[in-house]
């Protein structure tokens, strides 16, 4: 294994994600060696409960020996690989328990970062890449997760950043789902202006310390950004390749978030990009990349297959 090497593993609270990379010792540019993602809902019901749900836990821990199999093949060693955790550990009060298997799984301890450092790490990885397009800065770079939504304003380098709880996850379960667990299909007019009401008073807190209306380029992040984009593009499947740095207008978002709000459970599940564990979650995520294109008045969002993962890659490399 050469010093250039490093992995990354990003634990959501709907995903978690590994990233096995290589860096270029002249031009510092990271080749992709293995990336995976496996939809775990780690935190399944921590907004209601405040506790990670044992099947949660158990679901993100066989992800974890899966990974631990794929850093066995690459030979990474414990002290090349960085395994970040984000929203859904942040706010449980068991957290202990998923820090202790992370541990005995992958002989790393799982960091349990803040909003801000979530922020940092998604603007390095979701920027690297993106002078060669000419986009006027500063950027605006907006990582929809399924907890929290991260807001970071920058040009080459961070100016402010904000971490804010209204996550497609967070807000499908907080305003979608019923007693019995249930999840609207399709959600009614008024489930849909309460998701909208939450976004737009956490965007009132994202505002007090980023100003969103400086910026002159919008990025998005995650999967409910990216299967966006793959919906208005009408791909037959998931490509990363063509997702990644394409220009949707908004009018398109709009188009398709409308489509998925109006659509049931079956009608989600048959669109060929959509992954599995997305179905549920997918309508509150598409509305949080809408309000969030309204209130900034961005008239197109750039797309970025890069984010988080890429940033705790080279923050490993970096330290290296």
């Amino acid at each position: 294994m050469t010093a250039t090497t490093a992995a990354a593993i990003d634990c959501g609270t709907n995903s978690i994600r590994l990233l096995v990379a290589e860096a270029d010792p002249a031009t510092g540019r990271l080749t992709d060696l293995e990336r995976r993602m496996e939809i775990v809902r780690l935190g399944q019901g921590v907004d209601r409960t405040g506790r990670l749900a044992p099947e949660a836990l158990a679901r993100t821990l066989a992800a974890c020996r899966d990974y631990a199999a794929v850093l066995r093949s690459y030979g990474v060693p414990p002290e090349r690989l960085r395994f970040v955790a984000t929203s859904a550990s942040r706010d449980a009060e068991n957290r202990d328990e998923f820090v202790r298997g992370v541990a005995d799984i992958l002989g790393v301890t799982p960091e349990v970062i803040t909003g801000d450092e979530e922020a940092a790490l998604s603007f390095a990885g979701a920027t690297a890449g993106l002078a060669p397009l000419a986009l006027a800065p500063p950027y605006l770079v907006v990582d929809i997760g399924g907890g929290s939504t991260e807001f970071v304003l920058g040009d080459d380098r961070v100016e402010a950043a904000r971490s804010v709880d209204i996550g497609c996850v967070r807000l499908t379960e907080r305003h979608l789902t019923g007693g019995d667990g249930r999840i609207a299909d399709p959600p009614s007019a008024a489930q849909v202006a309460s998701i909208a009401a939450d976004v737009g008073a956490a965007l009132d807190v994202a505002a007090d310390t980023v100003p969103l209306g400086r910026a002159h380029t919008l990025v998005g992040l995650a999967g409910s950004v990216t299967t966006v984009a793959a919906i208005a593009l009408g791909l037959p499947a998931y490509d990363s390749a063509v997702i990644h740095h394409t220009r949707v207008p908004v009018e398109e978002v709009r188009r398709v978030t409308g489509e998925l709000l109006a659509a049931t459970h079956a009608e989600r599940a048959a669109i060929p990009v959509m992954h599995p564990g997305r179905v549920d979650v997918i309508g509150a995520g598409a509305l949080v990349l809408l309000t969030i294109m309204e209130r900034t008045g961005a008239r197109e969002v750039v797309v970025s297959e890069h984010d988080i993962l890429d940033g705790i890659a080279r923050s490993v490399l970096d330290r290296a």
